[in-house]
């Protein structure tokens, strides 16, 4: 019987598997990124870069309006202005003869409530329509007087508010007890109203506060209005709030050290966060040179400025093996829908097929013990 030789039959193992392709959990940065040199690529490669960041900082927003939209805390209107629907009661006196206004016995006349009307007026007789929303019950009181100088000039105005059905907010969801909050003060601000509706539910992941407001809608994450006193903004009569998930995602995949669907923990995330969240390179396979963030744009969002992309895809790389590329990561944000692709390290695949050599030399020796 003819001997086989170790090395021969290890040769055409090795060759056998080299042309069936190495087993392995990501592809490798130059498969990814083969297009790119090719005469009508249909992407475009990106590196990251800490000189880079200022132009690709500017690039438009995807997958969001690439922030939350929040109210200040700045004070508003005082419980004492007067608003659509407040309940205004009056009295005029007049100590004059024949006053048109108040009677010889009681020199003082009760004008029944009037309620303010939506825009922002009373009816008071002998004088017509008094705009007095905005105004606290002295301004409306000299206003009112000043109207009534023609008929009765030495007439005095009493005004007293009652805050009207306008003074109370909507609590719509995501919260223990929803339902129609009472506003004892134009004071109140939205951590009160949350307080009063029962808290936020529990069961939220990441809960997002939504307060819409005269046809806008803004909002912030939950944690970010509890850590930071300017974002507890005054709310209005007739606000309307809901607390939702913050379902903003993007993906994990290759050689990480898991491959999920990964949920915003907060408002941006930085491509070294994600990573992190996502645990990390795994040190036995990833290439640390090759961290890739696949981006969709809008077709309006492409053009040949600075400030955008020049195609809809475009590929970013990440080099983590240098200060410049790790400063840059921490700056490089992730957006909503992107694709973090950890690549394989070229090593790893060499190492695979000497494993395998190894392997086939072992078989090869069992071969050549059994012809001998």
């Amino acid at each position: 019987m003819r001997r086989i030789s170790k090395a021969h039959l290890g040769l055409a193992l090795v060759l056998v598997l080299a042309g069936c392709g190495v087993p392995r959990g990501a592809a490798l940065q130059s498969e990814v990124l083969a297009e790119q040199d090719a005469e009508n690529p249909t992407f475009q490669v990106v590196k990251v870069t800490r000189n880079a960041m200022p132009d690709l900082s500017a690039w438009p927003a995807t997958g969001w309006k690439g922030k939350y939209h929040w109210l200040g805390a700045s004070r508003g209107p005082d419980s004492s202005l007067i608003q659509s629907g407040d309940r205004l009661d009056i009295i005029v006196w007049d100590n004059q003869e024949n006053s048109l206004l108040a009677s010889e016995q009681s020199k003082s006349t009760v004008v029944p409530t009037m309620t303010v009307s939506s825009s922002g007026t009373i009816f008071m007789p002998y004088v017509g329509e008094v705009g007095v929303r905005g105004l606290t019950a002295g301004a409306a009181r000299t206003k009112l007087q000043k109207r009534l100088e023609d008929i009765a000039p030495t007439a005095q105005v009493q005004v007293a508010i009652d805050q009207g059905g306008n003074n109370s907010v909507d609590m719509v969801g995501g919260v223990g007890a929803p339902g129609t909050i009472p506003l004892k003060t134009r004071n109140t601000r939205i951590l009160s109203v949350l307080a009063q509706a029962g808290g936020i539910s529990p069961s939220l992941r990441h809960p997002l506060v939504v307060l819409q407001r005269n046809g806008k809608s803004y909002e912030t994450r939950a944690e970010a209005l509890l850590s930071d006193p300017a974002r507890n903004t005054l709310v209005r009569g007739g606000d309307q709030i809901v607390v939702i998930e913050d379902d903003r995602s993007f993906n994990v995949l290759g050689a990480a050290g898991s491959q999920r669907l990964v949920n915003f923990e907060k408002e941006t995330m930085s491509a070294m966060e994600a990573v992190s969240v996502a645990g990390g390179l795994s040190a036995a396979r990833a290439n640390p040179k090759g961290l890739l963030v696949l981006r969709e744009y809008k077709p309006g969002d492409v053009s040949l400025s600075e400030k955008t992309p020049d195609m809809q895809q475009v590929i970013f790389t990440l080099d983590l093996t240098n200060a410049d590329g790790l400063f840059a990561a921490r700056q490089f944000n992730i957006n909503p829908n992107d694709t973090v692709l950890a690549t394989e390290s070229p090593i790893t695949r060499v190492q695979t097929i000497l494993g395998l050599f190894g392997t086939v030399l072992g078989a090869g020796a069992t071969a050549n013990n059994l012809t001998q």
